[in-house]
């Protein structure tokens, strides 16, 4: 048979050779039990198994974590090539398998390597060439034995290297997923850690201004006081003038019943009463008619006594013409911006309410809440004078226009005039219902004006020491009111966003002009009258063109409140007192805002010196700061 299947003998001998020599190396033999009967030959195709087949397990992400509190990459790695190590010593090591295996026959090894290798001419040759000497008999299969262990143990090892080659792979893609996510978690890391330091800036600014507000809201505790006093005092007032009211109205119609009762007994015929008679009507008791008509001659007496003994001051009617008006631009002293901050002069306990300066000496007068105000001399700012008399807060004060005289304004709702060379109170005028605002005197020193928290305006005469007029027309406040240079003309400036033009001579509004969105605090005219400022409770400035009494131009300093303007002597730069303490100079030509920080609080009060030099300021801390 193995001449027909084309094998030589030497083949099948070196075959053998090679097969004894592995049984030598081995050392072990098995029993093998030879199957009895007929063989026959059969050619099978046996595929080569692929790795695919196979299933494994694959390890979860999960199960590689970092231990916790280790953020190091370096750490990371370490661990993967340490278990990169593990895997190669495991490789290296050949280990028996606990359990023992199953002894493979030789026959059945080399048939399936020679499969394995494909080598199937070969098997065909060996198959026909051993299965031939079994049956002879020259081969016996229990001495031929199995396969070495080695072999199997081999093939073990293989596929385990195989499996942890896969483990290998999954680690390697488990640690690089793992330091994408440290990346990741450093990112975010850093990411909160600059959000938590913005936090912990942000939470010690809030921490601060908290502070501040508590301090501030702590300053005007006191104040808060004083107003809530006023309320309560000026409600009082309110319900008193109520009550005269009432009264006065049951008089008046009683006089005015009375007066028709006159009327009534004209048209009769009143008999002559002889006098002879007088002493028996003596003793008739007097009628309700009879008594009114008493009353009312009284009262007409009276009247008329006081007109013959009032001596009403008249209104100039040929006016002497503004100085201001014949000032070129060429005699006008150029703008100045560049204040500084000279003095502070610590006048007052509570908030300076008004600064004023003298027309020919150098010394301003200054009001505080603390119902004192004060002569200063400047620039030393020594007190030459102190004045006290009003049982409330002063709110204004204006020079005479010959400078001996002082006019103040008070919550008292009075209107005092002082003599400042005996510093004696001359003359205290009452007829406001409600705090008076402002107060301001007349080019000819005859009259006094003043505004008030009762919605009207009023003109004194310091001669009659009377009120000449009372001017109606705003539906809310006065805050302020000024005299038109060398002129009866008064303006006003209310807390209903209107400004009106008031004749001193007849009490009756000319014009009013409209175009605030909120309370005017101050209004005032510029030195040639030709131009009039206005602030209001949100920081707006406008100016007005008085001749034809049209708005030029309207400039937002808010939000904070304006609470004074005024302007500077050539009439060319505007300074405004603001309620977060800057000094806000507005160039008229130019547009340009300046600043001047100085004021720890609530600016009140501003004014220019004559010659322009020098800038003076009252605050809420009760201080007069100058500027030159």
């Amino acid at each position: 048979m193995a001449a027909q299947r084309g094998m030589p003998d030497s083949g099948l001998r070196v075959l053998e050779e090679a097969l004894g020599m592995g049984l030598t190396a081995a050392g072990e033999t098995a029993d093998a039990v030879a199957a009895e009967g007929a063989y026959y030959l059969e050619q099978v195709t046996i595929t080569e198994a692929s790795e695919d087949d196979y299933e494994y397990e694959e390890i979860p992400d999960d199960n590689f974590s970092i231990p916790e509190g280790e953020e190091d990459l370096a750490k990371a790695i370490q661990i993967v090539q340490d278990q990169a190590t593990d895997t190669h010593i495991l490789e290296q090591k050949t280990v028996l398998p606990s359990k023992q295996a199953v002894p493979e026959v030789i026959e059945d090894f080399l048939c399936n390597f020679l499969i394995k290798m494909g080598m199937t001419r070969t098997l065909d040759c060996f198959q026909s060439e051993w299965y031939e000497l079994v049956q002879k008999g020259v081969t016996e299969l229990k001495d031929v034995g199995n396969v070495p262990d080695v072999y199997t143990q081999n093939m073990l090892l293989e596929s385990e290297n195989k499996n942890l080659k896969k483990d290998l792979k999954h680690y390697k893609q488990a640690a690089d997923k793992a330091r994408e996510d440290l990346l990741k978690t450093q990112k975010e890391r850093d990411f909160h850690r600059m959000h938590h330091k913005q936090i912990v800036q942000e939470r010690n600014k809030l921490i601060n201004d908290l502070k501040g507000l508590k301090l501030h809201y702590a300053s005007y505790e006191p104040a808060l006081r004083v107003l809530h006093e006023r309320h309560h005092t000026l409600l009082k007032e309110k319900m008193l003038t109520s009550l005269e009211r009432d009264r006065a109205l049951g008089q008046i119609s009683g006089f005015q019943a009375t007066l028709q009762l006159m009327e009534t007994t004209r048209s009769y015929k009143i008999p002559k009463i002889q006098v002879g008679q007088s002493d028996d009507r003596k003793n008739v008791p007097e009628g309700p008619t009879q008594k009114g008509l008493r009353e009312a001659r009284e009262q007409n007496k009276c009247k008329k006594k006081v007109k013959e003994n009032t001596k009403d001051s008249k209104f100039p009617i040929v006016m002497q013409p503004s100085p201001n008006l014949y000032l070129s631009k060429e005699n006008l002293c150029p703008s100045k911006f560049d204040y500084k901050l000279n003095n502070i002069f610590r006048l007052h306990e509570l908030p300076v309410s008004c600064v004023a300066v003298h027309p020919c000496k150098e010394m301003l007068i200054s009001c505080g809440e603390d119902r004192l105000w004060k002569v200063v001399g400047i620039p030393n700012g020594n007190v030459l004078l102190t004045g006290s008399g009003h049982t409330d807060w002063l709110s204004d004060c204006c020079f005479h226009p010959s400078g001996n005289k002082l006019a103040t304004s008070s919550g008292d709702t009075t209107v005092k005039l002082w003599d400042l060379s005996k510093a004696t109170c001359l003359l205290t005028f009452e007829g406001h219902s409600h705090a008076v605002w402002s107060c301001t005197w007349h080019s000819c020193g005859d009259f006094v004006a003043s505004s008030s928290l009762d919605s009207t305006s009023k003109i004194w005469d310091i001669h009659s020491e009377r009120c000449r007029w009372t001017l109606y027309g705003h539906t809310d406040s006065v805050n302020s009111i000024e005299f038109f240079p060398f002129s009866n003309t008064v303006l006003t400036g209310s807390a209903d966003k209107s400004l009106s033009m008031w004749d001193a001579r007849t009490g009756k509004c000319e014009q009013s002009l409209y175009g605030h969105m909120h309370s005017i605090n101050d209004a005032t005219f510029s030195p040639r009258g030709h131009m009039i400022a206005s602030c209001d409770a949100c920081g707006v400035i406008k100016l007005w063109d008085f001749r034809k009494l049209l708005p030029i131009v309207s400039i937002d300093i808010g939000p904070s409140p304006g609470n004074e303007v005024n302007f500077d002597s050539t009439g060319r730069v505007l300074a405004q007192a603001s309620g977060n303490g800057i000094i806000h100079l507005l160039d008229l030509k130019s547009g340009q805002i300046h600043k001047l920080l100085g004021h720890e609080g609530e600016a009140h009060t501003v004014v220019f010196s004559p010659d322009g030099e020098s800038l003076f300021s009252g605050g809420s801390d009760g201080t007069v700061r100058t500027w030159s």
